[in-house]
């Protein structure tokens, strides 16, 4: 479960970028994160990660809190970040070692859970070259890998389906649902309302910094008297009139 208890956020010379956000991400959901660009998406998922340091207010992950120890917090999470242009000069092989490293996976279960999703995200025969020669969709797929390697029980994504192949973005839609219905927290942000749509339980909206509407399709359609798509929905609270 991740807690966002009355957060803000600012930088210099711009008014808060996150302004008094409460939000809970509970167990066994997936929870689809919408905003138009600069709505404070990246922000929320920066600070929740440790990434960006807290203003004002709170966030725990699985009850610990993220500013005040953030190490144990950061065991609990996976985090894939909206740019995977990292450790470039690694080869595949070699980041996934490092990140087994780093979370103490047992050699034998590092390999297995290495074979077995490189080979679903179609990556196997590439983990010996360079990072830096890998395409934008191929970054994607072993910085997820990396993500799944230690098993966390929180997974936090930032446009994670992003440059993926057709045939990769469904198993990671699969692996997000699996991951919830064992009780599991699957966090994303997405642009792809319509994925959105068919594969989270529950919708946050957020725009200038606050948050707009969280809850399930449901309560959105009785909410604001509509059967209208999430599409639709959404244009209509983030129009900035």
């Amino acid at each position: 479960m991740i807690e966002i208890t009355n957060v803000q956020k600012g930088f210099p010379g711009n008014s808060r970028a996150i302004e008094d956000l409460s939000l809970t991400i509970p167990d066994g959901k997936i929870v689809g994160f919408l905003g138009p660009n600069g709505a404070g998406k990246s922000t929320t998922i920066k600070m929740m990660t440790g990434i960006l340091p807290i203003d004002k207010g709170s966030i725990t992950l699985n009850g610990i809190p993220i500013d005040k120890n953030s190490i144990e917090a950061k065991k609990t999470f996976g985090y894939v970040p909206d740019q995977p242009d990292m450790f470039l000069r690694l080869k595949g092989i070699e980041y996934l070692n490092f990140i087994g490293d780093i979370y103490n996976v047992p050699q034998t279960i590092r390999q297995e859970r290495i074979d077995t999703l490189t080979k679903q995200f179609q990556i196997h025969t590439s983990l010996q070259d360079y990072i830096q020669t890998y395409s934008h969709g191929m970054r994607q797929k072993i910085i997820v890998t990396g993500v799944l390697l230690h098993d966390p029980s929180i997974w936090i994504l930032d446009e994670p389906l992003t440059g993926l192949d057709p045939k990769s973005a469904y198993t990671l839609k699969d692996m997000m649902r699996q991951h919830a219905d064992k009780g599991n927290t699957v966090f994303f942000s997405s642009h792809g309302l319509e994925v959105v749509e068919q594969l989270c339980d529950m919708v946050a909206i957020i725009n200038k910094g606050k948050l707009l509407f969280y809850g399930d399709m449901k309560q959105l359609h009785e909410e604001y008297q509509t059967d209208q798509s999430l599409e639709a929905v959404f244009l209509e609270l983030t129009n900035d009139e």
